[in-house]
């Protein structure tokens, strides 16, 4: 039987990269440990490849206790700094604090909204934007969407949560489908 290429977005092209963007990117997220993942991953990427957060996301899920909220936000310096001499890791403390800092104003979100889902897919109506692009140059990397996420974000005190950062976290967990127009996944999810 022959072999059927299929045509994905640019941008994923080989392990994990394929796999991540045939079964996550842009699929809908409304389970708020997931989207705590999300935004910590997305901040370790900051100035990275998406390749590399991927290839260390499961030492990142053993260390952060699953991207429990509530256990992140009660980690202490000393575990934190520990994590720093793990090669598993992104080692850079400014992002492994952010981690624990963004689990403690999440838990604020959590009490005040109700759940980081809802606060977090009001950016966008609660319903994701369906984008039509056809090249890669078309896809932008923010957006005012992104760019009142970022800024209420920083308000109630997380970090690594630039408009760039946000607009990629926006992309991974569904809230737009970036996906290209002639990618196969573009409209299925």
């Amino acid at each position: 039987m022959p072999m059927i290429d299929v045509l994905r977005c640019h941008w994923a092209v080989g392990e994990p990269l394929t796999g991540y963007h045939d079964t996550e990117w842009g699929v809908p997220l409304h389970e708020d440990r997931a989207l705590f993942e999300f935004l910590c991953l997305e901040g370790a990427q900051a100035g990275l490849s998406w390749r590399t957060v991927l290839v260390k996301r499961p030492r990142y899920r053993d260390v952060l206790h699953g991207f429990d909220i509530a256990r992140v936000a009660a980690m202490p310096d000393a575990e934190i700094e520990a994590l720093l001499l793990d090669a598993g890791l992104i080692r850079n403390r400014a992002k492994l604090l952010a981690m624990r800092d963004n689990a403690r104003a999440a838990l604020e979100v959590v009490a005040r909204f109700g759940s980081l889902d809802g606060y977090l897919w009001s950016f966008v109506d609660g319903a994701p934007i369906r984008n039509h692009w056809h090249s890669p140059a078309e896809v932008p990397v923010t957006t005012a969407q992104s760019d009142r996420m970022s800024r209420e974000l920083k308000r109630r005190g997380f970090r690594f949560v630039g408009s760039t950062i946000c607009y990629a976290f926006m992309q991974a967990t569904g809230m737009v489908d970036d996906h290209l127009v002639s990618c196969f996944r573009h409209g299925r999810v």
